[in-house]
């Protein structure tokens, strides 16, 4: 019976952050007050709240209390591979896509050794802002060797290269390596988001291969901070 009472303190008060009633920065009433309130134990209240803190909804401060945290941010998978226009689709917010950069290139040293490609290729690079409610919030930087991508134009790259490479070329896109990271942001960060004053953005690195294991794609996705929950679900498996 405990286990159900704190899942549903849980499910109370996450509703009450989801529709405003606790909105960003304020504080929940204390642990004393949600005993109360409540008519539990403080164990049974801790554990509510530790969820809470757990899935990204409140930052509990010694001293303080528990914060509530941003919730306007948009869950972000971590493992698989999903397109910009699939990820608008499952918000279901009003987006676009705007193009930057369409252009074939020669590639420099640092591109020749994250695409595993040589002077005498030659790479699509592709420069687009995603925008979400009218705010530009994320940055994706991709290249593509020209080898296994042999055209591509504004349009597609406006709508979505992955459904142009999958039905139109028939290309099957297995697997990426990826790696996450916090970086300052670049003048070109600054150009292309509206960065609301936020001096870093989360950046996620993919290395996207087909399904006969070579590399096709590089792509630098540079987020702003506050818009973005990255996520994942681990099993622990049995050695």
């Amino acid at each position: 019976m405990g286990e159900n009472k704190y899942l549903s303190i849980y499910n109370d008060l996450l509703s009450k952050i989801k529709n405003g009633i606790f909105q960003s920065g304020m504080k929940l009433p204390s642990e004393n007050q949600l005993v109360e309130q409540y008519g539990t134990s403080r164990e049974t209240i801790r554990k509510a709240l530790n969820l809470l803190s757990e899935h990204g909804y409140i930052q509990k401060i010694k001293g303080k209390g528990s914060i509530v945290l941003d919730v306007g941010k948009f869950d972000f998978p971590v493992s698989g591979l999903i397109s910009f226009k699939e990820l608008a689709q499952k918000i279901g917010k009003p987006s676009r896509t705007i193009v930057y950069e369409c252009d074939l290139v020669k590639p420099d040293e640092k591109l020749k050794k994250h695409l595993h490609v040589t002077s005498k290729d030659e790479v699509w690079k592709v420069i687009r802002a995603r925008e979400i409610e009218g705010e530009r919030i994320i940055l994706d930087k991709d290249f593509f060797n020209k080898q296994f991508v042999p055209s591509l134009t504004r349009e597609i790259c406006e709508d979505s290269i992955y459904e142009y490479l999958e039905e139109e070329l028939g290309i099957k896109i297995s697997f990426a390596k990826k790696e996450i990271s916090v970086d300052e942001c670049t003048e070109e960060d600054k150009k292309y988001l509206d960065l609301k004053g936020y001096t870093h953005v989360v950046v996620v690195r993919n290395y996207v291969y087909l399904d006969n294991a070579s590399l096709f794609q590089y792509t630098e996705s540079r987020h702003r901070l506050d818009k973005f929950r990255f996520v994942d679900f681990a099993r622990r498996g049995h050695l």
